[in-house]
């Protein structure tokens, strides 16, 4: 029989795990990306001896890139090294004092206690509230394809027990008192592209899903990761083409013909998986356009996009050994600069930052005796016209600056090949709808049935493993995303 034919298009880590789950169906698999590597945001940069991740930074359910060796009777352990990490997160408040989240939870409670030693025990019952959320929220519904309005009536009575309706932040709120921890506790949903206060509570089992399976770096940073996938894909068969770009995927009939590329090449198809942001596929990919066939609850136009990202990426000449593996360095705002940001498009003079130190934990990173950092700095998307070019550069100074009266003295006297991204580069480099750092935001009315669909509503073979789509945006998200996927792909083998 002839095997059939699946275009992944998309390299980053839904579109990698995509096509290996349609390999090790059987399938012909050819990957595609515009990019001249794989890894879609997972890129490196390297200069000087300095290595940056350029895209996520934080590993945690490593099992679900063990899958996806193991679907070839392989082990992941020949390739990767993950290493657990202590404190798993290291916040700084605005004055100067600290919090480590850690592996143990005895340590962490009498971190809390410092703050507070009624808040020592409400996180007792914050990680037994998070377990119940996990047990529905990853276990049954992460996998769930959500391609039936139905599939998401019969949920009802469990989102609703889990009141799932409120925001992270309020399910915090009900453990924890103290203003400061109650902010270390709530950044979760930032990881994923969501504002505490207005993302579903659904979120809140990542507490549970880190005690579960712990927070790791994997040696040699998720380019290592991208790389051993990518041979991994190569072993296999899977047919690679980079430096391409799918500009238009012709329909008819309910069912996608072909894709054509920016060098004008034509690729035939039985299935089309996309791995880039749903809302750019249907509003400049798909044609012909129809308003029937955008997101099924919603008009683009009416969407609410995660925020924007600027990314600090330098190295200095000497170590800062007591800066944490991760840092989330906060300011006395939250709430309301995050409104700020997420809400009023507006980029204020204050910020909060997280950073990454890989050399804490990985000297190679930088050349002998000097450190590697990666700074984040949540910011607004591309929806508020401001110029970059400008913008880019004084945020640059403005948190170089704080750095160095904080947590990083003289950072101006040992800082070295400075560069960064802004939102406007994740509109370039990714095709990412209003340069958003994680398409759209997680809130209730966008989650399981209301997101993207794994599954085309109408065109039956085109299908989602993204950000965008069910379950969601971070490493976790569309890693699960691509079983989903796997799963429908299955169940439609069996009908037809």
């Amino acid at each position: 029989m002839k095997k059939i034919q699946t275009l992944v298009v998309g390299g980053g880590f839904g579109g990698m795990a995509a096509a290996l789950r349609a390999k090790a169906m059987g399938h012909d698999v050819t990957l595609i990306d515009r990019l001249e590597l794989l890894g879609g945001r997972a890129q490196i940069i390297t200069k000087n001896g300095y290595k940056h991740d350029t895209g996520p930074t934080v590993i945690t359910a490593p099992f679900l890139f063990e899958e996806l060796f193991n679907l070839f009777n392989e082990n992941i352990k020949e390739y990767i090294t993950f290493v657990p990490l202590e404190p798993w997160y290291r916040f700084y408040f605005h004055d100067s004092t600290t919090f480590d989240y850690s592996s143990s939870i005895s340590k962490t409670k009498k971190e809390i206690a410092k703050f507070s030693l009624e808040d020592s025990e409400g996180y007792e019952s914050l990680l037994k509230k998070s377990e119940e959320i996990f047990n529905i929220g990853f276990t049954k519904l992460s996998a769930q394809p959500f391609t039936s309005f139905w599939t998401m009536i019969k949920q009802i009575p469990h989102l609703i027990k889990l009141k799932s309706y409120l925001s992270v932040s309020s399910f915090v709120s009900k453990y924890i008192k103290n203003t400061k921890i109650r902010s270390a506790l709530s950044i979760h949903p930032l990881l994923v592209g969501g504002n505490p206060f207005t993302t579903t509570s659904i979120y809140s089992l990542i507490h549970y899903l880190e005690r579960k399976w712990g927070v790791f770096f994997c040696m040699g940073g998720t380019g290592k990761l991208v790389e051993e996938l990518s041979n991994l894909i190569k072993r296999q068969g899977i047919k690679i083409i980079l430096n391409e770009d799918i500009v238009k995927v012709q329909h008819k009939d309910n069912i996608a013909k072909y894709a054509i590329s920016n060098t004008g090449k034509k690729y035939d198809f039985d299935n089309l998986i996309y791995n880039g942001d749903p809302p750019t596929f249907y509003a400049e990919v798909l044609s012909p356009k129809g308003k029937n066939l955008l997101n099924p609850i919603m008009p683009n136009k009416f969407l609410s996009y995660s925020m924007g990202l600027y990314v600090l990426f330098f190295g200095t000449k000497k170590k800062y050994d007591g800066v944490a593996h991760h840092t989330i360095w906060l300011t006395e705002r939250f709430k309301t600069l995050l409104e700020d940001i997420f809400e009023k498009k507006k980029l204020t003079k204050d910020f909060s930052l997280y950073i990454h130190r890989p050399t804490a934990t990985d000297e190679s990173f930088a050349p002998l005796g000097c450190d590697s950092f990666y700074v984040l700095c949540p910011v607004p998307n591309l929806k508020n016209n401001l110029n970059w070019d400008l913008e880019g550069e004084n945020l640059k100074c403005n948190i170089i600056n704080e750095l160095e009266k904080t947590i990083m003295p003289d950072l101006k006297k040992y800082i070295t090949d400075i560069s960064y991204m802004t939102p406007k580069s994740f509109k370039t480099n990714y095709r990412s709808m209003w340069g958003a750092g994680f398409s759209i935001a997680p809130k209730f009315y966008q989650s399981a049935w209301f997101r993207y669909h794994n599954q085309d509503p109408k065109i039956k073979n085109i299908f989602f493993s993204a950000a965008g789509s069910h379950p969601g945006a971070g490493i976790p998200g569309v890693l699960s995303s691509a079983k989903v996927v796997e799963k429908i792909l299955r169940e439609q083998e069996v009908r037809y």
